[in-house]
């Protein structure tokens, strides 16, 4: 049976075996929300609004797992991905108000490697002590870990097969592996292969026409420009045990060395290139049709 809903600004689905009871769904929006009141940049009332406008020391859902994932995917890009990137989408028109309007510029972000050395931003565990204002977006990696979170509660309710998908962020647990298809970056009706997704693993994928506002506007941003990435148009990383390190190595294939980044963390990956070039793991479960 499937479940959908709207959540931190997408559509999301929720397949089960049988139909979740009212109190499992409830639970499931519970923990959506804590989620995006706390790491939402486009709501006034979040806690990463909040440190954006002052120092302090604030509790952040997940802070200690996402930012050492974002540790890891900064080194391996060499400076790509950072989850200071916020700044950067908003001077592009990605803002809290979607003005959806580029201010003329394109700054890149300060450094997350200094802002983690010089004691600007200090993780223990959930707690953030920052010490001054910072603006951070986890969007290369937190709607994976929402769906991580979605499939614990699940868990946490007798619910041990289902298949939870955040609009390109996947994770099946239980029964038998699924077929998903892997979408063309150019045509929604098309598919360019498809892959076996098995018990506990993770499917994500990231495209530069997901979230397009004008010629050459998109959300995949490179951290040492401040501007959309061009070379790559679309990824996808196949991960066991964590969406939200799925999630977090599809933006890094736009960025890096495929090896480097197999040697960060074991996967499978497809990415398309600009030219047509379609680089692929070698023993990915699937196939590409390009």
């Amino acid at each position: 049976m499937a479940w959908g809903f709207e959540a931190i600004g997408t559509s999301w689905e929720v397949e089960t075996a049988q139909p979740l009871d009212p109190d499992v769904r409830q639970a499931v929006r519970d923990v959506v929300e804590r989620f995006d009141h706390a790491w939402s940049r486009f709501r006034a009332d979040s806690t990463v609004t909040a440190m954006a406008r002052e120092a302090g020391s604030w509790q952040l859902q997940g802070a200690g797992a996402l930012l050492r994932l974002y540790d890891d995917l900064h080194v391996a890009t060499d400076g790509a991905v950072t989850p200071l990137v916020g700044r950067s989408l908003e001077d592009l028109g990605y803002d809290a108000r979607y003005s959806l309007q580029p201010n003329g510029r394109a700054v890149p972000p300060e450094s997350w490697a200094q802002v983690r050395s010089d004691g600007s931003l200090v993780v223990d565990h959930e707690t953030l002590a920052t010490a001054r204002p910072l603006l951070l977006d986890v969007g290369a990696a937190g709607k994976g870990f929402l769906v991580d979170l979605v499939v614990d509660v699940l868990a946490d309710h007798g619910v041990d097969e289902a298949t939870v998908d955040g609009s390109g962020d996947l994770r099946h647990v239980g029964g038998v592996p699924i077929r998903v298809a892997l979408e063309h970056p150019g045509d929604a009706s098309r598919a360019v292969g498809v892959v076996e997704v098995a018990d506990g693993w993770a499917l994500c994928a990231s495209a530069v026409n997901r979230r397009v506002w004008g010629e050459g506007l998109h959300h995949v941003v490179d951290g040492r420009t401040g501007r959309p990435t061009r070379d790559v148009v679309a990824t996808w990383a196949l991960v066991d045990g964590s969406c939200m390190v799925a999630d977090g190595l599809a933006t890094a294939h736009f960025f890096a060395d495929p090896q480097t980044l197999l040697d960060l963390h074991p996967h499978h990956f497809v990415r398309i290139h600009a030219d047509g070039r379609v680089l692929r793991s070698p023993d990915l479960p699937g196939e590409l049709f390009t």
